[in-house]
């Protein structure tokens, strides 16, 4: 018998992967947590049934959303990491030697309970002791902490359920005020094919917070047409006219990411920039 895994992308397109075994299972108190081994991803991270990451092509998503700001900024320190439970988003900070401190903020304890188990690969740098794990709501931290951090990753789930506060003004405003004078902060912003209004009234309402607002983008093939945007806030500093360091960054090992990967990622296409607020 064959058993497929099935994730509804719009209401008029659907995704389907071949399951060779369902490895967990379970309800937490904000949504449902499953693990699939499938025949073409691999192990599978799925949270109320769509999928979140996977062990194939997790490194696209997750060197972009923290190696571009982290490489803008010229000395982050402290670094929040808000959603992104599965922990890969903090191992790519981790590889940063010049990291002091990383704060990581996820409501759910059943996903990191998961993670840990079944994706040793992403949650390593859990481990690491400049990381303090913190099971909480990621909007209500930031209200609480003023000027503390460099840079600021938003690592969310779509824009449904216990993530709808991810992608409001308020929540920008407080993520502002919780940067330091010249901090930033990197979010995922959805799909310029399925989730073109959102873009729009994120660019919008950031460009009227942050000095600087880009958007970049990288192809991640699972989610909703494999085309996936990141926003970014800047206080200071620009990621189109920051020098560098070739060597830093060929010290990561990373896979997706490098200095040219940085600088292309923010030619935008002529249809997307027609999404983006024009001054």
């Amino acid at each position: 018998m064959e058993v497929w895994f099935t994730e509804d992308q719009t209401k008029h397109l659907r995704i389907g992967c071949r399951v060779r075994e369902v490895l967990f299972s379970g309800q937490s108190p904000f949504q449902k947590v499953a693990v699939l081994d499938t025949v073409e991803f691999g192990r599978m991270l799925t949270l109320d049934n769509v999928i979140q990451t996977n062990i194939k092509d997790e490194f696209v998503y997750h060197e972009m959303i923290t190696h571009v700001g982290l490489n803008t900024h010229p000395n982050p320190k402290k670094v929040l990491v808000i959603g992104g439970g599965d922990g890969g988003a903090v191992r790519e900070i981790v590889k940063h030697k010049g990291i002091e401190k990383v704060v990581h903020v996820e409501i759910d304890q059943m996903v990191i309970d998961v993670a840990k188990k079944f994706f040793p690969e992403l949650s390593s740098g859990f481990e690491d002791p400049r990381v303090e794990i913190l099971v909480d709501d990621g909007i209500k931290h930031v209200k609480e902490n003023k000027g503390v951090y460099d840079m600021i990753i938003v690592d969310s789930t779509d824009p449904v359920g216990p993530a709808v506060g991810l992608f409001g003004e308020e929540f920008y405003r407080s993520v502002f005020d919780a940067l330091t004078e010249d901090g930033l902060f990197v979010a995922q912003t959805e799909s310029p094919f399925f989730n073109s209004s959102l873009i729009t009234q994120v660019t919008t309402t950031i460009s009227g917070i942050y000095p600087l607002n880009r958007l970049f983008w990288a192809v991640v093939p699972t989610y909703p047409g494999g085309y996936w945007t990141f926003t970014m806030g800047s206080k200071k500093h620009d990621p189109l006219t920051v020098e560098l360091n070739q060597g830093k960054i060929a010290a990561l090992k990373t896979k997706w990411y490098s200095p040219e990967v940085h600088r292309s990622a923010f030619v935008l296409q002529p249809f997307v920039k027609e999404l983006l607020p024009h001054k």
